[in-house]
């Protein structure tokens, strides 16, 4: 593989032993692949902590919908900040509690904003940011194409 560089790491024996029971139990195809996997999460982790990457991401809400004006709320703080919001997905779970997914992409600092200022609104039961780079880089998959 073009661009693969391999690199030798020492372990102890029961942090390895722990290490293949992970990487066994969330079905890794290899020890490459998952700490491929693990570095990538951990600079994701990092760039985020320090605000200033771009990064996409779910914003995942779990909430009451017949709460006092939480859908209006919901919909002008996504308009106040359309510019960082993809797409929304919004799913009626049963006759009182809503799931709405929304698709955010701009700097890690605005979407952590973005996300406490929807969470902390009053009716919303659970909220979830998840993120991952989007900071243009090219990656190959070995696939035959590339993606930005």
């Amino acid at each position: 593989m073009a661009g693969v560089v391999r690199f030798t790491v020492s372990l102890e024996e029961d942090l390895l032993q722990r290490f293949d029971a992970y990487c066994e139990q969330e079905h890794l195809a290899t020890r490459s692949e998952a700490v491929r996997q693990l570095i990538h999460d951990r600079l994701i982790t990092h760039a985020w902590q320090s605000g200033s990457q771009q990064v996409a991401g779910t914003l995942t809400l779990l909430y009451d919908h017949h709460r006092s004006d939480l859908g209006k709320r919901l919909a002008q703080l996504q308009h106040d900040h359309a510019d960082m919001i993809v797409s929304t997905t919004h799913v009626h779970l049963d006759h009182a509690v809503c799931l709405e997914v929304i698709i955010l992409r701009g700097p890690a600092r605005q979407l952590q904003n973005i996300a406490a200022q929807l969470k902390g609104l009053k009716g919303i039961f659970k909220g979830e940011l998840v993120v991952a780079s989007a900071d243009g880089d090219h990656h190959e998959h070995g696939k035959g194409h590339r993606h930005r």
